[in-house]
């Protein structure tokens, strides 16, 4: 399963602040990423959080095109509301409060992948 990391650029010294929102996190109740008819195109299998200092990296485990996650997440409840939330801290501002600001945001703060190394499966 690959993964993906998006940075976020946070105020210097904040990081209890940050740590509090994510404290009530409301996860999705399905990780199923659909498209319009209905049908499974994706799938998030888990998330982390890192912070330090400046930086911010949210790490996603995910079946599928990382678009299709990408547009999944930025219609979750929690997401929006944690979007919203971070505001206020962040050193970079986000355009996220729309899907398609979501989404180009999202792409611009992926990381690039250099390695991911998987032991096979029995």
């Amino acid at each position: 399963m690959p993964f993906a990391a998006i940075t976020y650029d946070i105020k210097p010294g904040c990081e209890d602040e940050i740590a509090e929102i994510f404290t009530d996190f409301k996860r999705v109740g399905d990780p199923a990423v659909r498209d319009e008819s209905g049908r499974e195109v994706a799938r998030v299998l888990g998330t982390a959080l890192f912070i330090q200092d400046d930086t911010m990296v949210r790490f996603i485990e995910y079946q599928g095109e990382l678009e299709a996650v990408a547009r999944f997440m930025a219609t979750q409840p929690g997401v929006r509301e944690v979007e919203r939330r971070l505001k206020p801290y962040l050193a970079s501002p986000r355009d996220t409060d729309t899907v398609e600001g979501f989404v180009a945001t999202f792409q611009k703060s992926t990381m690039r992948c250099i390695s991911q190394l998987f032991k096979p499966r029995d």
